[in-house]
């Protein structure tokens, strides 16, 4: 089964290949006419300091390609709404660099072509992205984010998004968290040798790369993988659920969005195959416990995520909920909420640096960036950015849902690496 992802991750590139030239043509047709507030251009400020695009003499402009129409926006709202927050707390404070920290927002609602137009013309105006949403979006546009040295942190984390200067996955990748998911199985629900696992997975980045860990923790454990591979389209998972009862799985991983979680842990029940399950952190909502599939969720579910639970006890998070519950009461607290804060703490903390060093051209900013070997927000575990090859970090955390808890779900147990991560990333 690992033997197609390094055809599947060759399709992208050539997808992105093509996307790439479309993007610079519409960059030489575009690009020189937009402008951003004076010295972005490059060259030395007023005050001494190296700019460049998105930075002027007041204001450094950050960018964010969401998704605020498509499948994740509930999500995209949830990080936007989280970065603004820091850029308003943060421009209270002084700004960075004595400069106001403004963001640009585009909606590409999931469409890949959307968002290679969106970043052509968000591109000659900003410093860094601390938003791109969606694998499929980050795939098409690594070349173009390379060759604009433009730091950028996806709110994706396939393992495929590694080896790029000037692109950072935070936190663990998907295929690291399988690990963990199938090492939590065998811990605590009893799982052993010869046992079958079902993973049902997106087409796509995303799921091909939690395959790869299912499979290979699978494979190291003596138990075997019955995959089920399923587009973003697909809400009813009856026929996947009867296809692995058939299989006899004793256990379910699912690395999808939260409509196909719900659906999946909602069928199963009903079918009487209770299993436990376990998603992937993007497969997992809070709205799914205003759900009837509730019951089933808080029964069957375990969801494994770079990040702590919203509700969790650390003082940063805590601080965190309480400002944006104030600013935002009308909107939930989700994973989201913390994904995005915790991005904006980190490229701010890499923009502070590099003003430190003396300059804040996009150069300067991956440099700075590239430099932190243990940079800690206090909003879940620390992180190494040295090596462009590897996860920023191989510890994750098991996550519960819980109706009454914000986000709707707990620490089941803290961030830890599970065994045998360290010789799978030593392989790959």
């Amino acid at each position: 089964m690992n033997t197609t992802h390094p055809r599947r991750r060759n399709r992208h590139r050539t997808a992105g290949t093509v996307l790439a030239g479309a993007l610079a043509l519409l960059l030489a047709v575009s690009g020189c006419s937009s402008k951003a507030d004076g010295g972005d251009k490059g060259g030395e400020a007023a005050d001494g300091l190296r700019t460049g695009p998105g930075v002027g003499a007041d204001t450094i402009k950050l960018g964010a390609l969401t998704d605020l129409t498509g499948p994740y926006a509930t999500l995209g709202k949830s990080i936007v709404q989280a970065q603004q927050m820091w850029a308003d707390e943060t421009n209270a404070k002084g700004g960075i660099c004595d400069r106001k920290v403004e963001i640009v927002v585009k909606d590409h609602g999931y469409d890949v072509q959307k968002a290679v137009t969106a970043y052509a013309d968000i591109a000659p105006d900003v410093v860094a992205l601390p938003q791109v949403i969606g694998s499929p979006v980050v795939a098409a546009l690594l070349d173009d984010i390379e060759r604009d040295k433009m730091l950028t942190f996806p709110q994706a984390w396939a393992a495929s998004l590694l080896g790029k200067d000037a692109v950072q996955v935070l936190g663990t990748t998907y295929d690291v968290d399988m690990i963990a998911a199938v090492e939590f199985l065998t811990r605590t629900k009893g799982l052993k040798k010869g046992d079958t696992i079902g993973h049902v997975y997106f087409e796509g980045d995303y799921g091909a790369n939690a395959l790869e860990g299912s499979t290979w923790a699978a494979q190291k454990a003596g138990m075997k993988v019955a995959g089920q591979k399923i587009q973003a389209t697909d809400t009813d998972l009856s026929a996947q659920v009867s296809a692995l009862r058939k299989e006899g799985v004793k256990a379910i991983l699912i690395s999808a969005g939260p409509a196909q979680t719900a659906s999946l842990v909602g069928v199963a029940a009903s079918r009487g195959l209770k299993v436990p399950v376990v998603s992937s952190a993007p497969g997992f909502a809070p709205q799914l416990m205003k759900t009837p599939a509730a019951p089933a969720l808080a029964a069957m579910l375990s969801i494994v995520s770079a990040a702590p639970a919203v509700s969790s006890d650390l003082p940063g998070v805590k601080s965190m909920v309480a400002a944006y519950r104030k600013k935002y009461p009308d909107s939930p607290v989700d994973s989201g909420v913390l994904s995005g804060y915790n991005a904006a703490e980190l490229m701010g903390a890499d923009l502070k640096a590099a003003c430190e060093a003396g300059g804040l051209t996009r150069e300067d900013v991956v440099k700075a960036h590239r430099a932190q070997t243990k940079a800690d927000t206090g909003l879940g575990t620390a992180q190494n950015f040295s090596d462009v090859n590897r996860p920023a970090s191989v510890e994750t955390y098991v996550l519960r849902p819980d109706a009454d808890a914000v986000g709707g779900v707990v620490n089941a147990e803290e961030a830890h690496a599970a065994p045998g991560v360290e010789d799978y990333l030593s392989a790959r």
